[in-house]
């Protein structure tokens, strides 16, 4: 089975273990995902401005891309070009007004109306493969891992562009427990890892780390599981800082989903990644019997 995939930037730069390790699980399942040619950058965050329509025409265009290849819809990884890609195209298929503006502004494109579907690989692993499906696949089971599922904001805000519920969202967690692993449910789950705050106002997001990282020690994590870059970077990256400022704090790996399916799938370290993860996980894994 193939299935239309965009990268995004991030995927082919700082986060080649997200990719590598997604490309490698999903062969093992019986799913290619064919990269999509001449996509560009998402335009990262979804412009909030009603007359801003300029920002949304990248997006747009990676879209044009699918339609272009005779596909109906498209995979992503990244959390960020999920949500922008997902919103950009709510935008020109419910707003005609809008629709009409922006393929003006794309006048050598094709006519877009909004016909693709953008989707997030855990749908994919939900609603193609499933949680039992996935669970006969697997040869290293995660037992004795405990992880705590972080979903962050693009996943789930707004509600039109979410991809499990709101409140309560369950498709990490359901996924974790199909590999075998023991999953730590903690209140910071769903909220703000700060974001490109990080540029900014670095201290705000050092509090946001603190938070996450510290709700889900104090529950029994010993690692917490993400799917998107930014939050990788922020909660992975800044441990060092929140170890000199909190005497009471350790260091917690952050892994991608899809490192860990790769694990459980019996693909090895290798396609892992594991050295380019902030907080070196392979201690951990190696305690647990996971890798040699």
């Amino acid at each position: 089975m193939d299935l239309s995939y965009y990268p995004g930037c991030t995927l082919k730069t700082k986060s080649k273990n997200l990719e590598d390790s997604a490309i490698a699980s999903m062969t093992a399942l019986g799913i290619n995902l064919v990269e999509l040619p001449r996509w560009n950058c998402c335009g990262t965050v979804y412009s909030l401005a009603d007359d801003d329509l300029v920002h949304h025409l990248a997006p747009l265009r990676n879209l044009i891309r699918v339609k272009e290849e005779g596909n109906s819809s498209v995979v992503t990884l990244c959390s960020f070009c999920y949500n922008t890609l997902k919103r950009a195209n709510l935008l020109i298929k419910n707003d005609q007004e809008k629709r009409n503006t922006i393929n003006s502004f794309m006048e050598e494109e094709i006519d877009y109306k909004g016909e693709v579907e953008v989707v997030h690989l855990l749908q994919v692993l939900r609603d193609e493969i499933g949680w039992e499906g996935i669970s006969e696949k697997v040869v290293v089971p995660l037992q004795g891992l405990k992880v705590a599922p972080y979903y962050g904001c693009t996943l789930l805000r707004p509600q039109e562009a979410a991809i499990d519920q709101v409140e309560r969202p369950t498709i990490l967690q359901r996924l974790l427990q199909s590999l075998g692993a023991e999953v730590v449910d903690f209140p910071f789950a769903t909220e703000c890892c700060g974001s490109f705050q990080i540029v900014g106002n670095p201290e705000f997001v050092l509090d946001c780390a603190w938070n996450i990282l510290s709700s889900a020690l104090r529950r029994g994590a010993e690692a917490l599981v993400v799917s998107c870059p930014m939050c990788d970077f922020n909660l992975g990256q800044r441990q060092r800082e929140l170890r000199n400022r909190y005497s009471e704090f350790r260091e917690m790996p952050i892994l991608y989903f899809t490192q860990l399916l790769a694990l459980s799938l019996g693909l090895g370290a290798e396609v892992c990644r594991f050295e380019l993860n902030y907080i070196d996980p392979r201690p951990l894994l190696k305690d647990k019997k996971l890798i040699p």
